[in-house]
């Protein structure tokens, strides 16, 4: 049997159950710089529980192309995460509801350029899924001496089209 996922626009509405997206959508917050910048303040709720700080790391993940196969998600009990990426390529979002400790039906959204993510604690997501070269990204995230990450491998697995 074949579990199929249809390619969702990335939305601040669709995605707000996840996280939050990341972009320069709407009329700014105010002027800075003189007026020669516009700024879209505090658009991500960060969260690095107890014992936990901000890093920022670069990731560089190998392109993947549609269809594409889904049969792991992940998710970070200790902290958010956010995939702020270096270039203008869309990237592929997963995310799944949590259902009693395990994940629920998975979504797909497709980025548009100049769009990044933030997901919250403890949400569970498909792994960094970058659809163009070079897949560099830089990610803010927890760092702590206690584990932040939970796996779960789908029985079947599910297909991601257009």
């Amino acid at each position: 049997m074949t579990r199929t996922l249809r390619l969702e626009p990335l939305t601040a509405t669709a995605f707000a159950p996840f996280g939050d997206v990341l972009d320069a959508a709407g009329p700014h917050d105010r002027l800075i710089n003189q007026g020669l910048c516009g700024r879209w303040h505090d658009r991500a709720r960060l969260d690095f529980g107890p014992g936990g700080r901000a890093g920022i790391s670069i990731f560089k993940a190998e392109p993947r192309a549609l269809p594409y196969r889904l049969d792991l998600v992940e998710r970070h009990p200790e902290g958010s995460q956010a995939f702020l990426p270096m270039t203008e390529h869309p990237f592929l979002v997963i995310v799944a509801p949590d259902e009693g400790g395990t994940p629920g039906r998975p979504r797909a959204f497709l980025t548009a350029p100049g769009q990044g993510i933030n997901l919250h604690r403890n949400t569970w997501h498909g792994v960094l899924t970058p659809l163009h070269a070079p897949g560099l990204f830089a990610v803010v995230d927890r760092i702590g001496a206690t584990p932040n990450l939970e796996e779960h491998w789908f029985a079947e697995p599910w297909t991601v089209t257009v």
